[in-house]
C-alpha cells in the first residue's frame, strides 16, 4: 500500500516540476522576445524619431557635433555625429547620409551588407576597424537576424538628408578612436565619446 502511494506522489511531483519548468520556459520566452523589440525599439525611435521632430535634423543641420564626414559615390556625404558607448557593452554610432548631387542614388544595396535573413535595404554593412586592438567589429544583429541599424533606404533623392544609427559591440575601453566604413564612402577615423 505504501509503494502504491509512493508511486502517486512522485507521478504527482513529477507532474508539478513540468509544469513548473514550463511555466518557466514560457516566461524566458517571452521575456526574450520583450528584450528583443526594445533593443530594436529604442534605435528604431531614434531612427523613426528623426523624422517627425523636424527640430532634432535641424539642429543636426546646425550646430549639431560633426565627428567625422566621408565622401561617396554621386555625391554622396557621410556625416557622423555621434559615436557613443552605451551601458550595455554596445557601441552606438548616429549620423546622416546626405545626397548633393543632382540625381537620385539607388545603389543603396552595397550598404546593406551581407543579410542573414531577409532582402530590406540596411546600412549592416558598416563596419568599425579598431587599429590599435586589429579588430573588425560588425553590426549587430537581433535574434531573428535583423540589424540593429537603420533600414528601408532604397534611395536618395537630390538634396535628401536621412539619419541613420548602427549599434556594434563596444571596442575595449582602452580604445580611443575607431575607423568607421560603409561601402561606397571613404573611411572615416572618429573618436569614440563616453
Amino acid at each position: 500500500m505504501s509503494i502504491r502511494h509512493l508511486v502517486k506522489a512522485r507521478r504527482g511531483a513529477a507532474a508539478v516540476v513540468a509544469v513548473v519548468f514550463a511555466v518557466t520556459l514560457a516566461g524566458c520566452g517571452g521575456e526574450g522576445k520583450q528584450k528583443q523589440p526594445q533593443q530594436s525599439a529604442t534605435p528604431q525611435s531614434k531612427d523613426s524619431g528623426s523624422p517627425a521632430p523636424a527640430p532634432s535634423a535641424e539642429k543636426s543641420s546646425e550646430p549639431a557635433k560633426i565627428l567625422a564626414t566621408a565622401e561617396g559615390a554621386s555625391g554622396m556625404a557621410l556625416v557622423i555625429n555621434s559615436m557613443q558607448r552605451d551601458p550595455g557593452g554596445f557601441l552606438t554610432v548616429n549620423g546622416q547620409i546626405k545626397n548633393t548631387g543632382s540625381e537620385s542614388f539607388t545603389s543603396t544595396s552595397a550598404w546593406r551588407g551581407i543579410e542573414l535573413k531577409g532582402a530590406g535595404e540596411s546600412v549592416a554593412g558598416a563596419t568599425l576597424v579598431d587599429k590599435v586592438g586589429k579588430k573588425r567589429y560588425y553590426v549587430l544583429r537581433d535574434t531573428e537576424a535583423r540589424c540593429l541599424c537603420t533600414t528601408g533606404i532604397s534611395s536618395v533623392g537630390p538634396g535628401q538628408v536621412i539619419p541613420f544609427f548602427a549599434q556594434f559591440p563596444a571596442p575595449p575601453v582602452s580604445t580611443s578612436e575607431v575607423e568607421f566604413s560603409l561601402p561606397t564612402f571613404a573611411t572615416a577615423t572618429v573618436k569614440i565619446s563616453g
